[in-house]
């Protein structure tokens, strides 16, 4: 992962460790009243640094939202909660609704409203659904931007909690959603080819193992995987098997990348020249590109070069790094 990635990644020792420094500068600015700026100006700073290191703890946010009230900042305070509704994945256009009130007021009440309906600890949020709430969250599965890591990160863990209490139909969907707008969520490609390997679902194992190793060249998954089915097939009266027909994994990047679509969208025209497809693609890619869609850019120039056209590969690459 390069040093976005891993700044993004819950780092729980950290982010408890910034989080007891923050409170002792808040006790100092209590004591010395001469220094409590200065103090609640280092509280703050470390307590950005705990929701940094582990935005998947409700102790670190509170922290930060409590320092920004003692220090009335109710424009900061603001953002913090704005960045809260980021991470639990709530609609954008929703949180102009809370931009007009006085946060200095109301702000630390949102945010425990926040955390009691939508709790950051997946097994407490797991606890507080029930039959209805489930198939709620799997509509709203549907129509969110998980393009922000840490809501991938957390909706990730839910998706998991789902799938352990036996809704795998349902985890198999939505974790497309995750996947669709983070294709380099490694991780969570590798738990859905195990659930699919389990289920004896060979053709979508082996695509998830092999975007695997695609993003991830030095875990030899697919290869792993392939050797494990040739071992079971020894000794039996089987054909053997070499991977999913090329049409099954066109079909499989062609629902990715519409999955995947958020912004800009570039229509293919009817009865192209084959130069024209070639262009109209490579206009799309670069418009993509351009966008920041390196998403629906990845898994489009990775269906072309899956078909064939073998100059769709470097524009594959670039997408990759952008992600």
């Amino acid at each position: 992962m390069d040093s976005a990635s891993k700044l993004q990644h819950p780092r729980r020792n950290l982010g408890s460790r910034h989080r007891a420094q923050a409170d002792r500068f808040v006790k100092l600015s209590k004591k010395d009243s001469e220094r409590a700026a200065e103090n609640l100006a280092w509280a703050e700073q470390n307590a950005q640094q705990a929701v940094l290191y582990d935005f998947t703890d409700e102790r670190n946010w509170r922290c930060l939202a409590e320092i920004k009230k003692m220090r009335m900042d109710g424009e900061g305070l603001a953002l913090v909660l704005e960045d809260l509704f980021i991470v639990l994945g709530r609609d954008p256009n929703q949180l102009s609704q809370i931009r007009d009130v006085n946060h200095l007021e109301v702000g630390l009440e949102l945010l425990e409203a926040a955390f009691i309906t939508d709790s950051l600890e997946p097994e407490t949020w797991f606890e507080s659904l029930d039959e209805k709430g489930l198939g709620d969250f799997a509509i709203r599965c549907r129509g969110l931007d998980f393009t922000d890591q840490r809501a991938n990160i957390v909706y990730g863990r839910r998706l998991e909690r789902i799938r352990g209490a036996g809704h795998e139909e349902m985890f198999i969907e939505l974790v497309h959603h995750l996947l669709a707008h983070r294709p380099a969520n490694h991780e969570l490609w590798m738990e859905l080819g195990r659930l699919h390997e389990r289920r004896n679902e060979i053709d979508q194992a082996w695509l998830c193992y092999d975007h695997v190793q695609q993003i991830r060249p030095t875990e030899p998954v697919r290869d792993l995987f392939l050797e494990r089915l040739k071992r079971a097939m020894d000794g039996k009266e089987s054909v053997p098997w070499s991977g999913p027909s090329l049409q099954t994994r066109s079909d499989f990047l062609e629902r990715m990348q519409n999955l995947s679509q958020n912004v800009s969208n570039v229509p293919l025209e009817e009865s192209l020249e084959e130069d024209e497809v070639v262009d109209t693609e490579l206009t799309r890619l670069e418009n993509l590109l351009q966008a920041g869609e390196a998403a629906e850019a990845f898994f489009l120039a990775r269906s072309l070069f899956t078909s064939g056209e073998e100059w769709a590969q470097e524009w594959m690459e670039r997408a990759q790094s952008m992600l």
